[in-house]
């Protein structure tokens, strides 16, 4: 009987750990069934683009999954029981039909979308880029805006420097802010923080510093010390909100929502579950959890599915070193900036900035895409037999003639 493998969700995490998973087993003994809402790969670190006029490249999953044995089904997750271990779907027809899909190992990659705060207009008035969908609603809006128009980008992380150099650059003739609750690029070194400043000068963009906006109309934002700033147009970028599912489910989590998982992506509670991603609370260097990023996501990716693999083949579990080296920063589709860090994410003076940046920034895109497709980084695949059955009290070890010969 094959064992069956559910991934749900397919942004990089759960794309690379699908593809990763149909590289490392034998497709006689498994079946791995990817979930996901939508046909395409989405481009997440590029949508800042696509709002802003850009038109991305298409990623069919058909084509990028093509002999791998790795099956896409079309389908909005709305429930996952893990007593029954089994996962309700939606129909994405319009159909409103449901059904369960029956799992051995559930590979939770549901990721994040944007995070409102609470603070009052948000969800009524703020526009986002967390997904294709809000990006495509802002690149409608922008394009709507007449000259003069004004835009507000609220939040001073990656998120929001890169949306709001790229709305500033590709329409000049707006009138474009952003707020920030501390000091713009505070997190930077130095010279990252003197080059950031440069570019959001070059590009007309006026920064409220030390400014927490607490409520958001029609007509703009207001900040808690009862400034107003006018916007016809709100972005809001202010950090991410884990998908729901998780929460009406047994599995341990954060009071965030994440998934807790050991060292292998592994969940503390429920054995036959990892979590990746951003739906996933892991420790990284110095103890710290790793943040929601694609940097964080795709080795997270390839740890859980090297761990699934070896734990079905009964070999060793392989550890893979997750750490960060750079924060990549699009300024516009001419400036960048590669900001160094630490392995637990602390700046260093060093940083790259300038055209040679936003080359840098382009190759990781690239790269990351590619990497999907290619989750073995070109290694050729080995796929092993699996000889032990995953079950929620531990593993069950199963006669498999030859097997062990075969691995």
């Amino acid at each position: 009987m094959q064992h069956r493998i559910v991934v749900l969700g397919a942004g990089y995490t759960g794309a690379v750990t699908a593809g990763r998973l149909a590289r490392r087993l034998r497709r006689e003994d498994v079946t791995i069934t990817l979930v996901n809402p939508e046909p395409d790969f989405v481009e997440r670190v590029r949508l800042h683009q696509l709002a802003a006029g850009q038109d991305l490249t298409p990623r069919p999953f058909r084509e990028m999954f093509a002999g791998t044995g790795v099956a896409l089904k079309l389908a909005k997750v709305t429930g996952v029981d893990v007593e029954r271990k089994a996962v309700t779907l939606a129909a994405v027809d319009g159909t409103g039909q449901e059904e369960e899909l029956a799992y051995d190992t559930l590979v939770y990659a549901l990721g994040s979308g944007w995070n409102g705060g609470g603070v009052p207009g948000v969800a009524e008035h703020a526009h986002e880029v967390a997904g294709r969908p809000g990006a495509l609603r802002l690149r409608e809006r922008l394009a709507a805006l007449e000259a003069r128009g004004s835009v507000v980008v609220v939040g001073g992380g990656l998120t929001g420097l890169e949306i709001v150099t790229e709305i500033a650059e590709a329409r000049p003739d707006l009138d474009v802010a952003l707020a920030v609750r501390g000091a713009l690029g505070d997190w930077l070194s130095d010279k990252g923080r003197a080059h950031l400043r440069k570019v959001v000068d070059q590009l007309g963009i006026t920064v409220h510093e030390h400014t927490a906006v607490t409520a958001v109309d029609a007509d703009g934002v207001t900040a808690a010390d009862g400034r107003r700033l006018p916007a016809e147009v709100t972005v809001w970028t202010t950090g991410f909100a884990v998908h729901p599912v998780a929460r009406a489910t047994a599995l341990e989590l954060t009071e965030g929502g994440r998934i807790v998982v050991d060292s292998t992506m592994r969940s503390l509670s429920h054995p036959d579950v990892y979590a990746v991603g951003d739906a996933a609370m892991a420790i990284g260097p110095g103890g710290k959890p790793l943040r929601m990023s694609c940097a964080s996501g795709v080795p997270m990716a390839w740890q859980a599915a090297d761990a699934i693999a070896a734990r079905l083949a009964g070999t060793k579990v392989p550890r893979v070193p997750i750490r960060y080296f750079q924060q990549c920063v699009s300024l516009g589709r001419k400036e960048g900036l590669i900001q160094f860090v630490t392995a637990d994410d602390r700046a260093v003076e060093r940083a790259l900035t300038g055209r040679v940046a936003a080359l840098y920034k382009e190759l990781i895109c690239k790269g990351a895409a590619w990497g999907v497709a290619h989750p073995t980084a070109g290694v050729p695949a080995r796929r092993r037999r699996v000889v032990r059955q995953e079950t929620g009290s531990g593993a069950r070890a199963q006669t498999a003639a030859g097997a062990k010969a075969a691995l």
